[in-house]
């Protein structure tokens, strides 16, 4: 069951009494083989769970450094399909990182829910986190990924009152993905004064552990959250990492690990007693 390494993940995380650090890159994001480059050097770098974004046409939950990933990962080539065949690659030389998959819901129609479910838990992903699929429009998804025993991992937002909290949470796994600020990615940053209240809030109507996203930027910002929830996701500060490696002619790949490198750090250190 591929939720197992989801969950074999945060249970190390909490032995180890630390937040885990996800994290996000763009499938192609600048070709496919400087792609699988990063992916692979993603855990040594510090990455505890890694989402992969599939390129799409209109990520409309994301802001200009994404947006311009995935139109560069649609140059390359990646389609849904050579995402998968990109995760697989991937896997084949790691059995144990978690990898989600961050998207959206019309590729995925377009490839068919069951066929996608189960070429997805072929592939070894653990997980998936569809931007734009509300819980009441989820079932065919919900049914396709619970036959192949993959996670579906929701979103809550500031805006997620206490009942649509336990709607969230309805047949979610793994963890919930809590949106820091309201907008689209890369453009605020979180605080964590503001997140704590709200991590907790999420924590209680799920069950699940939270992973905070959209507004992570600096290793300092990366440290304040990882105090208050279990894992810190950072997504939009790497693929800007990819786009200033293009402008200088350089390695995507030293770039972005060495980026990971040091908010991985900062997660990791954030709960020992020097730091708190």
């Amino acid at each position: 069951m591929t939720t197992a390494r989801i969950d074999a993940r945060f249970a190390a995380l909490k032995a180890e009494g630390r937040a885990g650090f996800v994290a996000y890159v763009m499938a192609g994001d600048p070709s496919r083989e400087e792609a699988l480059e990063i992916l692979r050097g993603l855990p040594a770098a510090g990455a505890d769970i890694i989402e992969l974004g599939f390129p799409f046409s209109d990520p409309m939950a994301e802001g200009p450094p994404i947006q311009r990933a995935a139109l560069r990962g649609l140059k390359a080539g990646l389609s849904l399909k050579g995402t998968l065949d990109l995760a697989a690659a991937f896997r084949s030389g790691d059995a144990d990182t978690p990898l989600i998959l961050m998207g959206y819901l019309n590729p995925i129609e377009s490839y068919g829910y069951e066929a996608f479910a189960r070429d997805a838990a072929a592939a070894g992903v653990d997980g998936m986190i569809v931007v734009d699929c509300p819980p009441e429009e989820a079932g065919v998804l919900t049914g396709a990924l619970d036959a192949a025993q993959v996670s579906l991992i929701r979103l809550a937002t500031p805006t997620s009152d206490d009942a649509r909290l336990k709607v969230i949470a309805q047949g979610t796994s793994g963890f919930v993905y809590y949106v820091s600020v309201a907008g689209v990615t890369g453009v605020k940053e979180a605080e964590a004064g503001s997140v704590a209240p709200a991590v907790e809030r999420v924590r209680r109507a799920a069950g699940l552990p939270v992973a905070v996203g959209f507004g992570v930027k600096t290793p300092d910002r990366a440290a304040e959250i990882a105090r208050v929830a279990e894992a810190v996701v950072a997504g939009s500060v790497l693929v800007d990492e990819v786009a200033a490696a293009l402008a200088e002619n350089a390695s995507p790949a030293g770039r972005v690990l060495a980026k990971v490198r040091a908010l991985a750090e900062a997660v990791r250190d954030a709960r020992t007693p020097e730091t708190v």
